[in-house]
């Protein structure tokens, strides 16, 4: 039988939902309050859209981390191979990046969202944009839901409005309330995936700063608790990129206690190479001052930080480095110290941590344990990922499990 169906939200679950549910024969209205779909997608890999990773999809439950085991019939049920297949047989050609992260060949995340929206235009999906969700109220075996300033009565929902980080693009938790008023629990909000801000001061002359290819290390009371090599940048505030974001998340049981973050600015070299290296610098530079004995080792806006935590004059003379300074440059190189200060408010976080609560959810078709006929998909439930495509991938599945149960 045909049902009405309304889609709450035109980010990738909404997106999926309404594309599944219309190709199983239902009248599907999806809801936007901004002016055009797939706003956050937009934005997501910095503009390019890390559309999914494609890693085998075993793997992805290694990089969830929270509530992995309710992910289990979504993600096995529609993979990143399946999205991908999508995708390509609709004309978006991609590529595939370290750590398997898939990029469209363009670079372009409008052409994923083009393509998104060729699918829901060909299946005549009614998108309506500029729509705010007012209310959604339960009556007998439907769904009386307030847009605007008009009253429309659904069969089913799917509530796929996001969590409360990048507010701007719609996600402003209004779907988070509108669940708690029909009894639903929301667990507490979080970010996740966060930039972090630092006690140090030093950090301000690298604002800008982009390094590739160093390794983070964080510690609590001495004890190592996260490890991980890539990206990162420097922020007027602290730091922020790949590897900084991945380690937000690992953080929280440790905010108790002191955290100081290390960058190991040469991981490829160990102590005795790159002291062999500072020499042979040195060696080569021996007539100028140590600030211009950096040139083939460093970015220019690190040598000054680092020679003044070094307690090196930068006007010294190469040749009367003694041993000590020398010691002390080559151990800030391999660990350049920080303290953690705070993490960055949840408006600057790429998802949130938190949401429904996964009990209240059937996984197996994201269909709500406590009123029937009402789904959610997406950011909106409490699961989250690390970066590389997982979270995309998340609100695919959950969209498509959703849309395929109605």
């Amino acid at each position: 039988m045909n049902k009405e169906i309304a889609v709450i939200g035109a980010g990738p679950a909404g997106i999926m939902a309404a594309i599944t549910a219309s190709d199983k024969g239902h009248n599907v209205t999806l809801f936007e309050k901004n002016d055009r779909i797939g706003k956050k997608l937009f934005i997501t890999g910095k503009g390019r859209c890390n559309i999914t990773n494609a890693s085998p999809i075993e793997d992805f439950f290694n990089n969830i981390m929270s509530n992995k085991e309710f992910m289990y019939s979504s993600l096995y049920t529609y993979t990143n191979k399946d999205i991908l297949k999508l995708l390509n047989d609709n004309g978006l050609k991609t590529k595939v990046e370290r750590g398997n992260r898939v990029f469209p060949q363009s670079n372009k995340s409008s052409d994923v969202i083009n393509v998104f929206w060729k699918l829901l235009k060909e299946r005549n999906v009614d998108i309506r944009l500029n729509s705010n969700i007012k209310t959604i109220e339960r009556e007998k075996d439907k769904f009386k839901i307030k847009v605007n300033k008009n009253t429309f009565i659904y069969d089913n929902v799917v509530l796929c409005t996001g969590g409360i980080s990048y507010p701007k693009t719609g996600s402003d938790g209004e779907g988070l309330r509108i669940a708690k008023r029909l009894g639903h629990n929301i667990t507490p909000l979080l970010p996740s995936l966060v930039p972090i801000e630092v006690h140090d001061s030093y950090i301000k002359k690298l604002q800008g700063l982009s390094l590739r290819n160093v390794e983070i290390t964080a510690k609590s009371n001495g004890k190592k608790i996260y490890n991980d090599f890539g990206e990162m940048v420097f922020t007027h505030y602290g730091i922020s990129g790949p590897i900084v974001l991945s380690m937000s998340t690992y953080l929280y049981k440790y905010l108790n206690s002191e955290i100081n973050i290390y960058i190991d600015l040469k991981p490829a070299l160990d102590f005795e190479k790159l002291d062999n290296r500072i020499l042979r610098d040195f060696d080569k530079y021996n007539n100028k001052f140590v600030k211009n004995s950096l040139d083939d080792l460093l970015p220019m806006k690190l040598r000054e930080p680092i020679l003044n935590k070094a307690n090196i004059d930068l006007d010294k003379p190469v040749h009367q480095i003694n041993k000590d300074e020398r010691k002390e440059l080559l151990n800030l190189l391999k660990g350049l110290p920080m303290t953690f200060k705070r993490f960055r408010d949840i408006s600057e976080a790429i998802v949130t941590s938190g949401g429904i609560d996964t009990l209240e959810i059937d996984p197996s078709t994201m269909e709500s344990k406590i009123i029937e006929g009402l789904y959610f998909a997406g950011e909106i439930i409490d699961v989250d990922a690390l970066t590389g495509g997982y979270n995309l991938q998340i609100a695919y599945s959950t969209g498509y499990l959703a849309g395929n149960s109605i």
